[in-house]
Parts: C-alpha cells; structure tokens; sequence
C-alpha cells in the first residue's frame, strides 16, 4: 500500500479544519445560539397541538381551537430563528418579537410547548438581543498597538480647562458666574 492511498489515515484532515474553520467564522458573525434556540422553541410549540403520544395502548391526543395559532407561532419562531442566523442585521427586531411570541405562546399554544418551547424562545430572544458583532481582528489589533498604557495621575500635570466668553469653564453650568447669568456649557 502506497502513502497515497485513500486508506491512509490523515488524508482528509485539512478538509476537515477547513470545514470547521469556516463554520466557527460564519457561527462567529451572527447570533448563531439565539437563532438555534428561538428554532428549538419554535418546533415545540408548533407540534405538540398536532401530536398524538401513545402511552400503551392509550392514545394521548393535544388537538384543541388554539393548534392554528400555535402552528402559526412556530412557525414564525422558526422563521425568526432562521432570520437570526441568515440576515443578523435585523437581530433586534428578531429578538423583541422572539420575545413577544414566546409570551404569547403560553395562553394560546398549550403553555408554550409545556414551557419548553417557552423558555427556548425566551432565552433565544434575549440572547438575539445582547448580541454584538466583534471587531474584525484586524481592527482590534491596530487598536492594541495605537492605545499606550496610561501613566500615573499623580506624575501627570493638570492641563489647564478652556474657558469661554464668560470666564466659565466649557464643561460647568454654573448660576453663580456673571450676575446670576446660566452657563450651560
């Protein structure tokens, strides 16, 4: 057998990495785990009202008026979910209506999905909310290198404040100065 040969162990390992690479940078520039978790509590939701669960030779059967509308709240969760993940600019917008439809869900969609689909939703949607995009690490390193660390305040001289056509510092808003004249500056 030849080094080359398709058996040889190691043979795909850089198409691997690069794989993964490329996933840890896409997941990196979108709030991945809140759309993963708002399309978690949408499939909940959205199939419990339709499900029947056999529990022996008993049939367990959800169905009730509200399965239209809980159909219709997963399924814009999963919607919103997938929102999250492919257009990030709308990420919060996406996370308040996450939030408002999670809400929702537990009067019209039987608990919000026994609370499961609840609570995925709601975290998913307060994670849409706080998240930001990073800095490039292009950016952040110029960054780095151009901030110097700060001396010592008690080493430093005090730099004299700008005064304006008052005789008041720019940064004050004193009452006492010019006659009782305001200086909001």
């Amino acid at each position: 057998m030849s080094a080359e040969s398709a058996v040889s162990p190691g043979r795909n390992e850089h198409r691997i990495r690069t794989i993964r690479r490329g996933f840890r940078t896409w997941r990196g520039q979108r709030p991945f785990w809140a759309g993963l978790l708002t399309l978690l509590g949408g499939i909940p939701i959205a199939y419990i009202p339709y499900a029947t669960f056999k529990l022996g030779h008993m049939s367990l059967a959800m169905q009730t008026t509200a399965g239209s509308g809980a159909l219709i709240i997963g399924v814009l969760l999963i919607t919103l979910g997938l929102t999250m993940w492919f257009h990030s600019i709308v990420r919060v917008f996406a996370g308040v209506a996450t939030i408002l439809l999670a809400l929702i869900s537990i009067p019209i969609a039987n608990m919000g999905g026994f609370f499961v689909g609840f609570l995925l939703s709601l975290i998913g949607g307060a994670l849409s909310l706080s998240w930001v995009p990073g800095k490039p690490v292009a950016e952040s390193a110029a960054v780095e290198k151009a901030s110097t660390p700060a001396p010592d305040p008690a080493e430093e001289p005090v730099a004299e404040q700008p005064w304006d056509d008052h005789g008041v510092g720019g940064h004050e808003t004193n009452i006492e100065v010019n006659g009782g004249r305001n200086s909001a500056g």
